[in-house]
């Protein structure tokens, strides 16, 4: 699925890869984050919000990315880190239906500026979910070491 642009905003450059690979070889998960300089977990969870974002999976769950694949990733990254949208707001302007701009925050009346996000980093509605999906794994594997010790 190809990545629709919001009006005003300019499209990510394509990451450079020096690897010697031609340009629309397929890149592995690790080279796909270090090229756009993410950590691995961020792109696995952002297969997860985003439909559209459907690497390869070859046997033993090693994804390799296409070019559309790298792209889409950084039209994320960039709408994710760059622009100020929240998950759901990059997830409705990929798919088109998100207004222009996310809407600007209300000025507030006094207090500290929020810090600064390291590019990269993952956004704390990311950082929530994440802990939520962790959570579930590590019920099913206590439920799991139960059932194990009742046998």
């Amino acid at each position: 699925m190809q990545a629709v642009d919001t009006p005003g905003s300019v499209p990510p450059a394509p990451p450079a890869f020096a690897d010697g690979k031609e340009p629309d070889a397929l890149r592995t998960i690790g080279e796909v984050a270090k090229a756009l300089g993410l950590k691995q977990h961020v792109l696995r969870y952002w297969e997860e919000q985003f439909p559209m974002l459907r690497p390869l999976t070859r046997a033993g769950g090693r994804r390799y990315y296409r070019p559309e694949d790298v792209a889409l990733v950084a039209r994320i990254d960039q709408l994710l880190h760059r622009e100020g949208y929240t998950i759901r707001g990059a997830r409705q302007a990929l798919s088109g239906k998100a207004p222009a701009r996310p809407a600007p925050a209300a000025a507030p009346e006094a207090g500290p500026e929020p810090a600064p996000r390291t590019p990269g980093m993952p956004a704390e509605d990311e950082i929530i979910a994440a802990i939520r999906i962790l959570r579930r794994h590590l019920q099913t594997i206590r439920h799991r070491l139960a059932d194990a010790l009742e046998d």
